[in-house]
């Protein structure tokens, strides 16, 4: 029996094939009970639309000179006032998303929603008249609410840790296993008294991610000195002294680049006396040792998702919102002693901690990060 195409349904049910192709598209110009009827006969005979169809003509109307590689959106969510950080985060995973668009063959539009950019329901509209289906939403300061646009009409993933509304699929750094492999690398170069420093709304946006592997490894790394977590709304040059004086750790990791000029303050010498790692390679330039967190892999990995679910014509809010997960490098800096180079009984015994942590890492409540990302 032959596959069930736009012109055998509209044979089957009266119609030209312009409305049933309208009709499978929820467009305004078919009547609803028209729609609801096609889509019935749609589903019965087993009709999949393909989600790319609509761009692949949208686009080749547009400019038939063009070339047609496909068209994704991206859409950011900016508040009247951006960080630098924000902004360098930003430009760096549109970066990502565009390269890896480019390789598998999609055009990739930037759409701004905001009090400078467009409202939601103007971009409702945009989008479903484009004929763009898939989207990549980059990280938004808060907690964003985009439930308004239509999304049954679209495919999407959310580069960072979860969105609520409406629960998608998420693509973000593994922040976990990332502070979890940097103070075994730290460990290794002999240091003994790690301190973290945190401002409290990071934290808790990254739902205590980097604390919480931190205060892991202090309970399973031999001989480390437990020191407490400076974790303050907002973390001063007089409350960071005042914790490194009275703890004194050896290695010192947090956001702000700031501390290594109060570290020295105190009388610490980097590399000589103390280390310092910043947690973002966005937020230096380039004078410490820092973790890059893979912006721009992340927003390449969420434009592979993306493409991935149009071309299985997954449209909608997913029933199971997944959680994907990129890992950090460490980029070494004047920041930090060099690495010892480990003999072989060294080597061994590193490898024993290493498999212990990988164990208790993985059998921690509350690690797994492979599902329920709406949730989480």
């Amino acid at each position: 029996m032959p596959a069930p195409t736009l012109r055998s349904l509209a044979r089957e049910l009266g119609l030209s094939r312009t409305t049933v192709s309208d009709a499978l598209c929820g467009s305004q110009r078919v009547k609803a009970s028209t729609v609801e009827r096609v889509r019935a006969a749609a589903k019965a005979a087993g009709y999949e639309r393909n989600p790319l169809t609509g761009a692949v003509m949208s686009q080749l109307r547009r400019s038939r000179a063009q070339q047609f590689r496909g068209v994704l959106a991206a859409i950011e969510i900016v508040d009247a006032v951006r960080t630098p950080i924000a902004v360098r985060y930003s430009e760096a995973m549109m970066s990502g998303i565009s390269s890896r668009a480019s390789q598998l063959g999609f055009n990739v539009e930037r759409f701004v929603v905001g009090p400078q950019g467009v409202r939601l329901n103007r971009l409702d509209t945009i989008l479903h008249t484009r004929g763009i289906q898939g989207i990549v939403l980059l990280p938004a300061s808060g907690f964003p609410d985009l439930s308004a646009l239509s999304w049954s009409r679209y495919t999407a993933v959310y580069a960072d840790y979860f969105i609520d509304h409406p629960p998608l699929h998420c693509v973000c750094s593994d922040h976990y296993r990332s502070m979890i492999e940097l103070l075994k690398e730290l460990y290794s170069r002999g240091y003994r008294r790690p301190g973290l420093f945190m401002e409290t709304p990071l934290s808790e946006r990254l739902q205590f991610r980097w604390e919480g592997a931190f205060l892991a490894l202090q309970r399973y790394l031999p001989d480390i000195a437990e020191i407490p977590v400076l974790r303050l709304p907002e973390i001063s040059r007089s409350s960071f002294e005042s914790w490194f004086k009275k703890h004194q750790p050896d290695v010192v990791i947090g956001h702000n680049a700031e501390a290594m000029t109060w570290m020295k303050a105190c009388g610490a010498k980097l590399p000589k006396t103390h280390g310092y790692v910043c947690l973002n390679l966005l937020r230096t330039s380039g004078n410490c040792a820092t973790l890059d967190l893979q912006t721009e892999q992340l927003g390449a990995r969420a434009t592979e998702l993306v493409v991935g679910q149009l071309l299985h014509n997954e449209l909608g809010v997913p029933s199971q919102p997944s959680l994907t997960t990129v890992p950090a490098k460490l980029i070494d800096g004047p920041t930090l002693r060099k690495a010892r180079t480990p003999t072989r009984a060294a080597s061994a015994r590193k490898s024993s901690v290493s498999e212990d942590l990988s164990r208790q890492a993985i059998d921690a409540p509350g690690i797994r990060e492979t599902t329920a990302a709406g949730s989480s």
